[in-house]
């Protein structure tokens, strides 16, 4: 399917975890058969994991496994059509998640660690956000401040405030776009690019911008 794209494969849970460490991961089809740990285990090791799609043998998982708030349960073999029907769950997740966006970053601000010090950034003054493997750039009217975190976590936490991800490196504040093309955001003087597998949820988000 064109709109995704496979960051990294992995056949243990050990090399798994190494990857969600340094990989910005949307989506992760996990199977519950691994060696050392099994897919059940090594999702409650994980602190924010990205969405999740059991694939599997085993049925007596799927409540666990739905327990752990995981998209879908697909068990093998796994017809496309319900390979399919699956994605688009996902996909429709995502969606509604982008609708639900809250525009209430006023007088509101995040304490990031960086270099010996703490930095206060108000919300609403972040441009943008940029990843580099385990550290985050933070772009703000204020500042420039760059600290080791995930790009997944700070997403999460800044979802309500009308951030939104446009590429497995770029996480924008939507209330500070001048400009946009299918490709590209700009915010002020930068242009950033919209990632391939973004470019759905990224029009859905900006078809409903711009008709508030």
């Amino acid at each position: 399917m064109e709109i995704f794209e496979v960051a990294a494969t992995s056949t243990n849970a050990l090399k798994a975890l190494e990857i969600i460490r340094h990989e910005a991961i949307d989506l992760m089809f996990l199977d519950i058969k691994m060696p050392q740990l099994n897919g059940i285990d090594f999702l409650k090791t994980l602190k924010h994991p990205p969405a999740v799609i059991i694939t599997t043998a085993f049925r007596e998982y799927a409540i666990e496994g739905y327990d752990l708030d995981v998209v879908d349960y697909l068990l093998k073999p796994i017809t496309f059509e319900r390979f399919f029907k699956a994605i688009d769950r996902y996909l429709r997740n995502r969606k509604i998640q982008s609708q639900n966006m809250m525009p209430e970053a006023k007088d509101q601000a995040i304490t990031i660690r960086s270099g010996g010090k703490f930095h206060r950034l108000e919300i609403a003054n972040i441009l943008y956000i940029e990843s580099n493997k385990d550290y985050i750039t933070i772009h703000s009217s204020q500042r420039i401040v760059t600290t080791k975190y995930k790009i997944t976590v700070i997403e999460q936490e800044l979802k309500q405030f009308n951030f939104l991800r446009i590429h497995r490196s770029f996480l924008i504040n939507t209330n500070k776009i001048t400009a946009f093309t299918t490709n590209d955001i700009e915010i002020g003087k930068q242009m950033i690019p919209i990632g391939t597998n973004y470019k759905e949820l990224v029009q859905q988000a900006l078809k409903y911008l711009c008709l508030k």
